[in-house]
């Protein structure tokens, strides 16, 4: 019987992925707190996850058919974030708001993480019999 890693892994290797993602655009936001006219921005899951359903391959039954593609071009799911408290300068960046943020996702890559070496871990042991 074969190993199913996608299945095996419940997704945490994907929320990894996405928990990775979002770090980065939080660390450009946070970077760029003194950049005039910088617009800060976010990635949700929710918008991310349903951009990844409406990617399905369309089944054409007939040679008229258009195909349906997913487009490229920026990160999926990536949003301008409106600013509580915008500055004189345009900069949207509100950077106490961008390091909780931050460490939420920190928090939150870690649990995944732990989760999916759990499951490493027991897979392992499965493995070798102990």
């Amino acid at each position: 019987m074969a190993i199913s890693f996608s299945n095996a892994f419940a997704g945490h290797d994907k929320a990894l992925e996405f928990r990775s993602a979002r770090a980065a655009v939080l660390a450009n936001n946070i970077a760029n707190a003194d950049t005039p006219n910088y617009k800060a921005r976010d990635i949700s899951f929710d918008s991310l996850l349903s951009d990844e359903s409406n990617k399905l391959k369309l089944a054409g039954t007939n040679s008229r058919h258009m195909a349906g593609e997913g487009v490229a071009g920026e990160p999926e799911g990536l949003f301008y974030r409106n600013a509580n408290q915008p500055s004189l300068d345009g900069n949207t960046v509100d950077m106490q708001r961008e390091q909780a943020e931050y460490a939420q996702n920190s928090m939150q890559f870690d649990t995944s993480f732990m989760f999916l070496d759990r499951k490493i871990s027991g897979m392992k042991k499965a493995l070798i019999g102990n």
